[in-house]
């Protein structure tokens, strides 16, 4: 691919036990080529926690880090990180990729948390005021689901002992007994869900890239629509790249290897409109 290519990449999760990538060095074979880098949510964790300083000097890191590898650096937030910039979401390629989190095609961000009753409250108290066109605008309701998600505290993820960090991360991910149904359920209708969101919002657009439920991969959908999701550094997925170049899109497999991540072999490749 040309020199001048953009990244896109998301949910490193850096700072939670569950991420893979434990020093930011890991990545620096992602980082290698690209003009510009967007890390599309869930970079890290901001959210309120037990350990203040040990989120500052994460942040820390993470801003200094990447801006030193990569001249074109844009952050997009995610639910667990959502106060990290103003930017929620990007249009590129003149307009043929949307890009963002993903978290927003839920109505309650994330519908297998345990968190998810009272994400639905504080949402609703969010549109409680506004009017039917306010709710559909797009930025308004990305405003909001930001203002709720950096509102809902940490769980397991603040935690820095490693068995009890264990501890409530099963309990956190399998309980109660139907969580496992709605994370399926999640991961079916995620596809549908980012295509009926590109159509109401972005009519014009043919690519959607998110992240957020941990699950990589490419729908294409029967009007053309094209939803791809970047996955995790979390097992057991992982995750992939999207690369951008002038008239051209592709997908790689990010591949572990001697604890490094790499961008692997393409998965898809689409022609882009502009050149």
């Amino acid at each position: 691919m040309a020199a001048d290519f953009t990244r896109i990449f998301s949910d490193i999760h850096y700072g939670d036990r569950a991420s893979r990538v434990h020093s930011l060095a890991q990545l620096r074979p992602l980082l290698e080529g690209p003009a510009a880098l967007i890390l599309n949510g869930d970079t890290l964790e901001t959210r309120p926690g037990s350990d203040a300083r040990f989120a500052a000097d994460m942040l820390a890191e993470v801003t200094d880090f990447f801006p030193r590898h990569v001249a074109g650096v844009t952050y997009i937030t995610g639910n667990h990180d959502a106060d990290l910039t103003s930017h929620h979401a990007l249009d590129l390629a003149g307009g043929e990729i949307f890009v963002t989190h993903g978290d927003i095609i839920f109505d309650d961000i994330v519908p297998w948390s345990r968190d998810a009753p009272l994400i639905r409250e504080r949402l609703a108290a969010e549109f409680a005021g506004l009017t039917p066109t306010q709710r559909a605008d797009l930025p308004t309701r990305l405003a909001a689901f930001r203002r709720v998600a950096i509102s809902i505290p940490q769980r397991h993820h603040s935690e820095r002992n490693p068995l009890k960090y264990a501890f409530h991360f099963v309990n956190d991910a399998l309980w109660p007994p139907n969580k496992v149904l709605q994370i399926f359920d999640a991961w079916q209708t995620m596809p549908g869900r980012a295509a009926a969101l590109l159509r109401q919002h972005r009519p014009e657009a043919k690519f959607i890239s998110i992240g957020h439920t941990h699950r990589p991969g490419v729908w294409r959908q029967p009007d053309g629509v094209v939803v791809i999701n970047t996955g995790s550094f979390c097992r057991p997925f992982g995750g992939c790249v999207v690369d951008l170049a002038p008239g051209r899109l592709v997908v790689r497999r990010i591949v572990s290897r001697g604890g490094e991540f790499h961008a692997g072999p393409a998965l898809a490749e689409f022609a882009l409109a502009a050149a």
